[in-house]
């Protein structure tokens, strides 16, 4: 490749950051702000001092264009909420007493008002606040977030460039308010919505911005021709406005398909595309549309999702293939790096080789910046990056840890009876209620209970060695008797020994299978202060020993209740992993199933008559594509089964998914072949119960009553009356009574007040079915 010139060097830029800080700071400050041991001055002092460290850091590396905008105490779609005005009825009071309460209630709720509902962003485990629209809805433009976060980045002398969530993008993320007619659409409010945005444009070139950034990831999924005509409608008008920036238009996460000739065509100053993945597709897509001839084009060629090295000779023929087809080639990653952690030299304990093959956000900002200066000088200028990049994903493909010719060999023998239980679902149900002789509607519990400071505390002791095993495990066995022993008194019918040895769902496992890398400081961020550490999926898996059995027979042991075995299904353990990017994700997929097939097996021999296999990743790994989505339904269902058809038919196979769209996946959910589903249905307002009735779902299933991602303590007659409504869609016979989801990260008050009133609510409710 040979240098270009100087005016048309190539300019490195990210879409996003990771907001936490290298030590969670901003998380510590929010909760703290909660709590009232923070005031809203140090929050706010806290959060400024993150970005500015964050841009200066980027700067540093290299990075000629900085985003803002994206920071966020939240969720940047609940940050676009406030931007356009478009507050919920019940939570203007609270934002008009005081903003920053205001903007939390509508995050988490209260006791009297319950927060937006929350599901995930595309197919990654980012939650997003749903904005919440109606007929009625005034928007009025409120730019100061946006506008101030310009100003603090333009001080420090930088070149920054706003990003904002697209108006086209805002409004099919949008649901109908309560109250509104299910067939409402948010999208017929855009003409409502451009001048707002129109209005806040002009801020932001008035406050210095050069270009904006608006994402519209909306796009890569399919769209109907009225949705594609209203995107271009909206950029038409976005496009011809005077008093604007230059705007850049980005999507990312997958193709653009139909919608890529009508953002090429719009009066927009650039797009930002994704060229990582099946994404791939939109650089032939692109060449067909005769390019962005005079336009800027933004090429997403390092993975932001994941955490592999980028292969940089790959992606710098990608680009010079793009140079072509745009007035200027800049240099990015795919998406917002948010979905990745911040810096793998934090790392120590990961061997310095291994280390070499992952790239976190600060690793990915070097790789986009090595890549601008490549396209810009020519690979004499990278020769030294060019070499250490071809030996390190040379000595990944060649290491063992990546081929276990046992595993392969396992999961290259499965068969089609390997996925299947023995006998249907009728005498697997008869099987189960004559074993178990539950009540009508039957009442457990997610799985987890609080992780209190304690257990926290006894668990970092274990670690750096200020206690030894025995105290550990001494602790461990004391808070599962008290788990046990409040749900027998609070009348609970199938229990849980409440996890308190596990860290996380999915890292607890993941550092007792073969395959996998687990990290110190690899924090993600999944909704508001809830952070996660997704374990690295760097090889071939098996398990080496059980990892669940002697915790789950030592709670059976304390009561004559059944206890639930509590297990992450293969998907998930994908999902909310860093997935290796050698094989295809079902080969992966099937290497897991075989790891928890073991597990199951030796939770039924240990005694255990009730076995849970969490999937609530199934929906959010779904692809964006609907083309694509049978061959990665079948496989993904076909790993549920496979880890679960060894048992018993008077085994119960529980499952539980929460926070997604579940009517895209009501025949996977039947697919699965559990006996007994329970899913989030509280913030939704039973939504899911309708779903799996109109499918003609002949299991049992158990919609949440009680939302656990809100401190607010729901009523007896509002769970009630959430049962009510449920037993409208399913009957009482299939019914089950339990939380949304885990209860790990509520306080003990709530939750034992909670679920006090969860199951006086099923009392109260089989009264009134007895009575009838």
């Amino acid at each position: 490749m040979t240098a270009k010139s100087a005016a048309a060097a190539a300019r490195a830029t990210v879409y996003g950051y990771p907001r936490q800080g290298p030590n969670r700071e901003l998380k510590k400050a929010v909760e703290g702000y909660w709590k009232g041991r923070v005031t809203a001055d140090a929050l706010r002092t806290t959060a400024a001092e993150l970005r500015a460290a964050d841009w200066r850091q980027l700067a540093e590396a290299g990075i000629d264009e900085v985003p803002t905008g994206g920071f966020s105490y939240y969720d940047h779609v609940l940050d676009t909420t406030v931007m356009v005005g478009a507050i919920p009825g019940r939570h203007r009071d609270a934002v008009a007493t005081d903003p920053l309460d205001g903007y939390f209630a509508m995050a988490r709720g209260t006791q009297d008002v319950a927060p937006l509902e929350m599901t995930k962003w595309f197919d990654t485990n980012y939650h997003y606040l749903v904005p919440e629209l109606g007929p009625d809805t005034v928007f009025t433009a409120d730019p100061a977030k946006q506008v101030a976060e310009l100003g603090e980045a333009l001080a420090l002398g930088l070149s920054a460039r706003p990003v904002l969530v697209g108006p086209v993008t805002y409004l099919l993320l949008a649901k109908p308010a309560p109250g509104v007619p299910a067939d409402f659409e948010p999208l017929s409010l855009l003409d409502r919505l451009l001048p707002v945005y129109a209005e806040v444009l002009a801020d932001l070139r008035a406050a210095g911005a050069a270009w904006v950034q608006l994402d519209e990831p909306a796009l890569v999924q399919d769209r109907t021709p009225a949705e594609l005509a209203a995107t271009a409608r909206a950029y038409r008008a976005l496009g011809a406005l005077t008093d604007r920036p230059r705007l850049l238009v980005a999507s990312y996460f997958d193709r653009l398909g139909d919608a890529l000739p009508v953002l090429a065509k719009a009066p927009v100053d650039g797009l930002a595309l994704d060229f990582t993945g099946a994404a791939a597709a939109d650089l032939d897509a692109l060449a067909a549309v005769g390019g962005l001839p005079g336009k800027r084009l933004v090429a997403g060629v390092v993975n932001g999702r994941n955490v592999w090295i980028n292969d940089l000779e790959k992606s710098l023929a990608t680009l010079g293939t793009l140079l072509g087809l745009a007035d200027r080639v800049d240099v990015a990653a795919s998406c917002s790096l948010l979905h990745v952690p911040l810096d793998t030299n934090l790392e120590r304990d990961i061997e310095p080789q291994i280390r070499r093959w992952l790239a976190f956000a600060r690793q990915k900002t070097a790789e986009v910046v090595t890549l601008a200066r490549g396209l810009t000088l020519g690979t004499d200028a990278i020769t030294g990056e060019l070499a250490a990049n071809r030996a390190d994903l040379a000595a990944r493909a060649g290491s063992p840890l990546t081929h276990d010719p046992a595993v392969r060999a396992r999961a290259a023998a499965v068969g089609d009876a390997d996925a299947r239980r023995s006998q249907p679902y009728a005498v697997r149900a008869a099987a189960q209620r004559a074993h178990l002789r539950l009540p009508l509607l039957p009442t457990t519990t997610i799985g987890s209970f609080p992780q209190t400071g304690e257990l926290r505390t006894a668990r970092a002791a274990l670690r750096t060695g200020r206690i030894d095993t025995a105290a550990y495990e001494e602790r461990i066995r004391a808070e599962i008797q008290d788990v046990v022993s409040f749900q027998e008194k609070a009348g609970l019918d199938v229990l849980v020994h409440g996890e308190p040895e596990r860290n996380d769902m999915v890292q607890y496992f993941a550092e007792r299978l073969t395959g996998y890398l687990t990290t110190e400081h690899g924090w993600v961020q999944s909704y508001g202060t809830r952070y996660v550490r997704p374990p690295v999926l760097a090889g071939d898996i098996s398990r080496p020993a059980p990892m669940t059995v002697r915790w789950t027979t030592y709670a059976q042991s304390l009561t004559d209740r059944p206890v639930k075995g509590m297990l992450t299904g293969p998907v998930t353990m994908l999902a909310w992993s860093f997935v290796r990017d050698d094989q295809p994700l079902d080969d992966t997929a099937r290497q897991v199933a075989l790891a928890l097939r073991d597990e199951v097996d030796d939770l039924e021999t240990g005694g255990t008559s009730v076995i849970q296999v969490d999937e609530p990743a199934l929906r959010e790994t779904l692809p964006l594509r609907t083309a694509d989505r049978p061959t990665y339904l079948a496989w993904a269902t076909e790993a549920f089964r496979l880890s679960t058809g060894g048992v018993r038919p008077d085994t119960q196979i529980h499952t539980h998914m929460c926070y997604a769209e579940f009517g895209d996946i009501v025949q996977a959910i039947d697919d699965l072949d559990a006996d007994v589903i329970s899913l989030e249905a509280a913030r939704s307002h039973m939504q899911v119960a309708r779903e799996l009735a109109a499918h003609g779902y002949p299991r049992e299933a158990g919609p949440g009553v009680y939302d656990i991602h809100s401190p607010r303590v729901p009523s007896t007659e509002e769970a009630a009356e959430l049962l009510r409504t449920g037993l409208r869609a399913i009957p009482a016979e299939r019914l089950w009574v339990n939380p949304d989801c885990g209860l790990k990260t509520r306080g003990w008050p709530e939750t034992r007040a909670s679920l006090e009133n969860l199951v006086a609510a099923a009392r109260a409710v089989r009264e009134e079915l007895s009575a009838s």
